[in-house]
């Protein structure tokens, strides 16, 4: 109280509105005085349940002193407010990365180039590359190395006929030169870095109409300098794709942080409230099988003879079931997968159990992409843990380590969402998954991978615990989305510390709390919004990009104060007084 007031008057007239026992005369009075009752903690604790409408089931932040200093947090440290409009694109903006410093940020867009942006008190724009005379249609994508010395920029590549596939472009930040590039199929892969020098792309392969493998590479980003007698790229995983399927959006969580989480987001009456994520392994044949982990686990210990054996004969039962008539006839569809199914149980490594992280001295990684088995709208999200010895393009090359019956790498775990996945996110933390995704119609049936059931408006923001694998808080909601699926696009999120935001098609970017998972802000925008990024340094800035070609920097009202408080005071009417005076 010694120090002033940090709300003013006007915002503690509008919520002491909200308790039923104060008269606007009250108010009036309060707002006068009301340092005398600013620590008073049921005032404050009252006020915050009935002005953000939150269950009283749900404690206080873990890392709040007091209710007052928790509504100040929620009030005063959203950005929430535009302090810039950044109009230096020409075509739509569709991402936004934060260097790890904080320093720089770049924006792709549909012009065709990525930009570098110095993130001052006043935002400059420090280069543009243009990638049209490397044969791109745009940019999609980009992320900064842990050091920040490295840009590695995904777009969409046209090669020829006309035929779209998507490349990796790393740039350097010390001169902003282009040192190698990485073709990338599908383009919705879009790559990202495994550590400092070492990056992750894609390439897809046909072997039926609706059944394709993909690969993941694991490329270096200095290949045209390196000597010809060291590896420069290296296979990763190979995993086999059913019903129309493909494996995008590739990223990578640090397992070795999940134990120093930034924010815990388990408090009883979620966890009360939160199901077991089903986890189950690609290749099974049924919901029946799914949900029957014991005995996934004794197929994949099998030993690969026995498996090559059993899946002949049941590939044989199936031919013999068909021309006797004992099956319902199958379409060309139906049969290309059950034949990739059986095929795939003979030709998969086996998953290895019990990889779950356990303590923090682990270095191995998680790569999760989004992913499915019933259609090719991504509906899945697979993990796959990424040991130690395979973060180098050292070594064996084209998987020579594997036996020759492993055709396929199996999945670790996958997680399904039962919609449209359009967005995913990992908390700065790496222990939580965020999940955008539109819905399918409850108990609806695919019987064409083709055809996929119609997603709904409304955006769900799911949230997993990347350590249990168990879907925390429930899902979150406030923006919409309206393009059908064959017209769904990627809706780019973000973490910080407290907070979680994301575009949305209904020309707005959101915020909501971690914590308390409420929405606090909607920041407007004059089309879609497709990526936000928070300053991983300053969680009170946040930027968002639109295909109304801008992108608006958003500070929060405290902030906006002390910027303001800086800047010099004019003098010119003090002067001119002054000068009145005299005369």
């Amino acid at each position: 109280a010694g120090g002033g007031p940090l709300l003013p008057d006007s915002v503690l007239y509008e919520i002491f509105l909200y308790l039923d026992h104060v008269d606007v005369l009250s108010v009036g009075l309060v707002c006068q005085q009301w340092h005398a009752v600013a620590r008073d903690e049921f005032l404050w604790k009252e006020l915050f349940y009935r002005y953000y409408r939150i269950s009283r089931e749900v404690p206080r932040h873990p890392a709040a002193v007091s209710w007052y200093d928790e509504f100040q947090r929620l009030y005063d440290t959203i950005p929430c407010v535009e302090v810039q409009a950044l109009r230096e694109h020409n075509d739509q903006v569709l991402h936004l990365s934060f260097s790890h410093s904080g320093s720089l940020f770049a924006s792709c867009s549909k012009d065709c180039t990525v930009k570098i942006w110095s993130n001052e008190l006043d935002i400059s724009l420090q280069h543009s590359s243009n990638m049209r005379p490397y044969n791109w249609s745009y940019t999609q994508f980009s992320q900064f190395n842990s050091d920040d010395s490295l840009l590695l920029v995904s777009g969409v590549f046209v090669g020829p006929h006309n035929s779209s596939s998507g490349e990796i472009a790393v740039i350097s930040m010390e001169n902003f030169t282009l040192l190698s590039r990485v073709r990338n199929k599908p383009y919705d892969v879009f790559g990202c870095w495994l550590n400092e020098t070492n990056l992750i792309s894609g390439n897809l392969h046909r072997i039926g109409r609706i059944t394709s493998c993909s690969v993941l590479w694991l490329n270096n980003a200095f290949q045209g300098i390196e000597s010809e007698n060291v590896n420069v790229v290296k296979r990763l995983f190979k995993i086999q794709n059913l019903n129309a399927s493909t494996i995008r959006t590739v990223m990578v969580a640090d397992c070795s942080r999940y134990d120093c989480p930034d924010l815990l987001l388990d408090y009883e009456e979620q966890l009360a409230a939160s199901s077991t994520c089903p986890v189950f392994d690609l290749g099974s044949d049924s919901e029946e099988e799914e949900a029957k982990p014991k005995q996934t686990s004794e197929l994949a210990a099998q030993e690969p003879g026995a498996r090559a054996v059993a899946a002949g004969a049941g590939l044989q039962q199936l031919f013999d079931d068909l021309l006797e008539g004992v099956r319902p006839e199958l379409t060309e569809t139906e049969l290309e997968t059950k034949v990739a199914e059986l095929f795939v149980r003979s030709r998969t490594k086996p998953p290895e159990l019990g990889l779950l992280p356990t303590d923090s001295s682990s270095k191995a990684k998680y790569l999760i992409f989004t992913t499915g088995c019933l259609t090719y709208s991504p509906h899945q999200i697979g993990i796959k843990r990424i040991l130690p010895h395979q973060m180098t393009t050292a070594g064996p090359v084209l998987g020579e380590e594997r036996r020759s019956d492993e055709f396929f790498d199996s999945l670790d775990h996958v997680i399904d969402i039962h919609g449209h996945i359009i967005g995913m996110g990992l908390s700065p933390d790496h222990r939580y998954l965020y999940v955008n995704s539109r819905a399918w119609p409850r108990d609806c049936v695919i019987s064409d991978p083709m055809q996929p059931p119609p997603i709904a408006e409304e955006i769900d923001l799911h949230v997993f615990d990347l350590k249990t694998m168990k879907e925390v808080k429930r899902a979150l909601r406030a923006h919409r989305a309206y393009t059908p699926n064959e017209e769904c696009f990627f809706i780019f999120l973000d973490v910080s510390r407290d907070f979680v935001a994301s575009g949305a098609e209904d020309r707005h970017g959101y915020i909501w709390d971690r914590h308390y998972n409420i929405c606090l802000a909607k920041l407007q925008h004059d089309n879609v919004v497709n990526s936000v990024a928070f300053s991983p340094v300053e969680q009170e800035l946040l930027l968002t990009a639109s295909d109304d070609s801008t992108i608006k920097v958003w500070r929060s009202p405290r902030t906006v104060r002390r910027l303001q408080a800086r800047r010099p005071r004019p003098r010119k009417l003090l002067f001119s007084w002054l000068m009145n005076q005299k005369s």
